[in-house]
C-alpha cells in the first residue's frame, strides 16, 4: 500500500471561482517541498494550483518579512459606491484594505501598436476597439488624486501603450511636479523609430522607462508578442541611451516555463553589458488573466525565478533576495510610501557592478557589501542609521561615498544617483483568478488610479474591476 501524501496546513484564506468569481474559501499548504493553493466552488468544483515551488524559501520570505512597513489601518477610508458587495468587489480602497500606495499606475490609453497573446489588459490594437482615450484633464484629476490621498513613491503611466498618446510629455510633465518619479510602460516601438521622441520624453521628466523585454533571441518574442521584436528593443534602448544627461531603463520580462525561462540570466548578463542605461530587471512570471489563457505547466514561481538566477548567472543566490517589504529600508526613510505587500508577492536584489580598467569588470550581490541585517534593525526601530554599522565592506571609493550621502540625506536624487551605480533585480508575481489570495490582495501597494475617483489594487483590477 503507498503511504498517503503528506500535508502542511500554511494557512486558510478566501479566494475565488475562476469560472463564476464567487468568492470561496481556500487554503495554501505545503506538498512535496512546494506551496499549492486549493479550493472549492459548489457549482464548477474543486481547484488545485502552484503559488510558490519552493516551500524552504517561502518560510525564508516569511521570516526575512517586515510585516509593520507600510501599514494601512483598516477601515482607513471607504470606497465611494453606493452598495457594499464585500472584498474585492469594493476597491476604492476599500476600509479592509491594509496597505498604503507605493507606486499609482495610471492607464492613459486602451490603444496599442503590438497584439500580445499574453496581454492581460487585452489592448484593442491601435483603435482601442473604438474607445476614446480619457481626456487629458480627467487624467490630470487622477494624478492630483494620488498625490492629494496616497503617500506613493512615485507613478507609472501605462496602458494599451502610452507612447500612443500625442500629449504624453505633458501628462509627463505635469505629473513630475507632483512626484519626484514618474515611469512610462512601454513596448518600445516608438522610441526605437525615433531619437527625438526619446528625448522628448526625457526631457518632459521620465524617471524611467519600464521597457517590455522577453529575452536575447526572437524566440520568445515570436511566441509571447507575436513577431520578432528583439532588434527593435536594441534600437530602442540605443535610441534613449542618447535622450538625456541620465537616461534610465528598467527590462521588464514576461517569464512563461518552457519559452523563456532558460534565458533569466542572458537577460541579466544583457543588463550588465547595457549597465550605462539600464537600472535594472523586474521578471513577471506570467498571469493568467486577460488575454493569456490558463495552462497549468507554463506556471513559474518568485522562487523559481530567482532559483534559476542562482543556476543561470553563479554570481547572485536566492539567499541575497529578499521580500519586498525589505525595499521599506530605502523607501521608508525617504518619508514616502512603505512597500508593505505579502512577503510573497516577489522578491528582490541588487547587484552591484565595478568595472576597473585592469581587473576588468566584477559583479557581485548587494549582500557582499551591506550587512543588511543590520540596517534593518535600525529601520525597525525608527532610529537614524548607524552609518558604519549598517555598511559591511565598501572599500573607500564613490560607491560607499554614494551610500553615505543617502543615509544622511534621505534625499530622492541621492537615492537616485546610488540607483545608478547599482543594478535592481526583482521578480514581482501578479495574481490571475487560479491563485488569487484575499491575504495578498488586501497588502497590495501598486494601485491604479481611476477616473470616478478610486484607487484600486492591482491584482483586482485587472481580474476583476478592468471592464
Amino acid at each position: 500500500m503507498k503511504p498517503m501524501p503528506t500535508f502542511t496546513l500554511i494557512r486558510t484564506t478566501k479566494s475565488i471561482c475562476p469560472i463564476c468569481y464567487r468568492i470561496i474559501d481556500a487554503k495554501l499548504y505545503e506538498e512535496k517541498g512546494a506551496v499549492h493553493m486549493e479550493k472549492s466552488c459548489v457549482e464548477h468544483g474543486t481547484f488545485k494550483d502552484l503559488c510558490w515551488s519552493d516551500y524552504r524559501i517561502y518560510k525564508q520570505f516569511e521570516a526575512k518579512n517586515i510585516e509593520e512597513a507600510g501599514r494601512r489601518e483598516p477601515n482607513a477610508g471607504s470606497a465611494p459606491i453606493s452598495e457594499s458587495k464585500g472584498c474585492p468587489f469594493d476597491c476604492g480602497l476599500c476600509p479592509q484594505h491594509e496597505s498604503f500606495t507605493a507606486l499609482g499606475i495610471i492607464d492613459v490609453t486602451e490603444r496599442c501598436n503590438l497584439s500580445c497573446p499574453i496581454c492581460f489588459a487585452k489592448s484593442n490594437g491601435i483603435s482601442g476597439g473604438h474607445k476614446k482615450d480619457p481626456d487629458i484633464e480627467e487624467i490630470k484629476a487622477i494624478i492630483d488624486n494620488f498625490a492629494a490621498n496616497t503617500n506613493a513613491a512615485g507613478l507609472q503611466f501605462s496602458g494599451g501603450e502610452p507612447t500612443l498618446r500625442e500629449d504624453l510629455p505633458e501628462l509627463i510633465s505635469y505629473a513630475r511636479k507632483k512626484f519626484d518619479h514618474v515611469e512610462v510602460d512601454t513596448n518600445g516601438l516608438k522610441m526605437a523609430q525615433s531619437e527625438e521622441y526619446c528625448k522628448e520624453i526625457e526631457s518632459a521628466g521620465t524617471s524611467v522607462v519600464y521597457l517590455q523585454f522577453d529575452g536575447v533571441t526572437e524566440t520568445p518574442y515570436e511566441k509571447l508578442r507575436g513577431r520578432k521584436l528583439l532588434e527593435v528593443k536594441k534600437k530602442a534602448i540605443q535610441n534613449h541611451r542618447k535622450a538625456g544627461h541620465k537616461p534610465a531603463i528598467v527590462l521588464v520580462p514576461t517569464i512563461v516555463k518552457g519559452v523563456n525561462d532558460d534565458q533569466i540570466g542572458d537577460i541579466i548578463r544583457f543588463a550588465i553589458e547595457n549597465s550605462d542605461i539600464i537600472r535594472g530587471v523586474n521578471f513577471q512570471p506570467v498571469s493568467f488573466c486577460g488575454r493569456t489563457s490558463y495552462t497549468p505547466n507554463k506556471r513559474i514561481t518568485v522562487s523559481e525565478v530567482i532559483g534559476k538566477i542562482e543556476e543561470q548567472t553563479g554570481f547572485i543566490r536566492t539567499d541575497d533576495f529578499f521580500p519586498p517589504s525589505r525595499l521599506s529600508v530605502l523607501l521608508g526613510t525617504l518619508g514616502k510610501s512603505e512597500v508593505g505587500c505579502h512577503f510573497s508577492c516577489g522578491a528582490f536584489s541588487y547587484l552591484v557592478i565595478e568595472k576597473n580598467r585592469k581587473a576588468g569588470e566584477k559583479v557581485k550581490p548587494i549582500t557582499k557589501y551591506v550587512d543588511m541585517e543590520r540596517l534593518t534593525a535600525a529601520y525597525k526601530k525608527r532610529k537614524k542609521i548607524p552609518l558604519f554599522a549598517a555598511l559591511r565592506s565598501i572599500r573607500p571609493g564613490f560607491l560607499k561615498e554614494l551610500f553615505i550621502c543617502f543615509i544622511k540625506s534621505h534625499s530622492y536624487w541621492d537615492l537616485s544617483d546610488l540607483h545608478f551605480n547599482l543594478l535592481f533585480i526583482g521578480s514581482m508575481h501578479f495574481m490571475d483568478p487560479y491563485n488569487f489570495d484575499f491575504t495578498r490582495l488586501r497588502k497590495c501597494v501598486i494601485h491604479y488610479g481611476l477616473p470616478d475617483g478610486r484607487i484600486v489594487p492591482f491584482c483586482s483590477y485587472n481580474n476583476i474591476h478592468r471592464k
